[in-house]
């Protein structure tokens, strides 16, 4: 077990939104930019549509609007996924027309992201849905001003994280990062996805098997971004041992036997089945 320093006491109502609210919600946080974490949040809302649970995505910050479009297309894409007819203002409270970093797209047009406008939208979301996934910016440390990150987007929300692993090289010191960020900041660590990028990556099955001894889970999907005829995301094994139960970091030799074992017991394990199964956990 990796110990850390715990977090130190933050400001300004730190998690009053689960206090306030009774939405069951997941964080899908990456372990950088552009490693499938729309697509993960996408295919938790159809998902979730199918099982006929009322669901909608957000994302708190977006940067980033293509040429002639209207809105982010991370946020267009959570949009089309969901089942619920709710205010842009609310499922995407920042948005900002360049593709940079948000604290420095804020700068650039004189606005300043606020966490607790953040929360607001959040709980007027939850009043119309059963479900919210949120979808982060970048990676969980990515700032949103001089101060504040993406993990104060979390807490404020009071969410556990579903971490999207971008498997290539790098990924396991960003994976292992990400995770002890999460572990110093007190958020819990719902799962995470092995998500297999162009171009393949060498030996990522041993890759994967590293992160699942370290990380002590295996994944609870193994998939690649391929567009299917609904341009989705293509599961190709889930696991769902440990989808009400926190994932702590530690060092077990048992993991990888464990995460074979479960890629075998649970492949095919429906998509409905396992998105409900993953909003399980009493979060709020």
């Amino acid at each position: 077990m990796i110990t850390l320093a715990p977090p130190a006491a933050r400001p300004d109502g730190y998690g009053a939104i689960a206090a306030t609210t009774h939405c069951r919600g997941l964080f899908v946080a990456g372990t950088d930019t552009g490693v499938g974490k729309t697509r993960v949040a996408c295919a938790l809302l159809r998902a979730l549509s199918a099982a006929g649970l009322r669901a909608v995505g957000m994302k708190p910050v977006a940067a980033g609007i293509a040429t002639g479009m209207a809105v982010n297309a991370d946020v267009a894409a959570l949009a089309r996924a969901g089942n619920v007819d709710a205010p842009l203002a609310d499922r995407n409270p920042f948005a900002f027309d360049a593709a940079v970093a948000p604290h420095l797209a804020a700068a650039a047009s004189g606005a300043r992201i606020g966490v607790g406008e953040i929360g607001r939208a959040y709980g007027r979301l939850c009043a119309g849905a059963d479900a919210v996934v949120v979808e982060g910016a970048g990676g969980v440390l990515c700032p949103i001003d001089e101060r504040q990150d993406m993990l104060d987007v979390v807490k404020t929300l009071d969410l556990p994280v579903l971490l999207v692993v971008g498997m290539r090289l790098g990924c396991l010191n960003h994976a292992l990062l990400s995770a002890m960020a999460l572990q110093a900041r007190a958020v819990e660590l719902r799962g995470w996805v092995a998500n297999c990028l162009p171009p393949a990556m060498p030996l990522a099955d041993a890759n994967i098997l590293a992160l699942t001894g370290r990380l002590g889970s295996p994944p609870i999907a193994t998939s690649m971004i391929t567009l299917t005829s609904s341009g989705g995301f293509l599961p190709i094994a889930m696991a769902s041992m440990f989808m009400t139960a926190p994932v702590s970091l530690r060092a077990d030799k048992h993991a990888a036997v464990r995460h074979q074992s479960n890629i075998r017991a649970f492949a095919g394990y429906a998509s409905g089945q396992f998105a409900v199964a993953l909003f399980s956990s009493d979060n709020g």
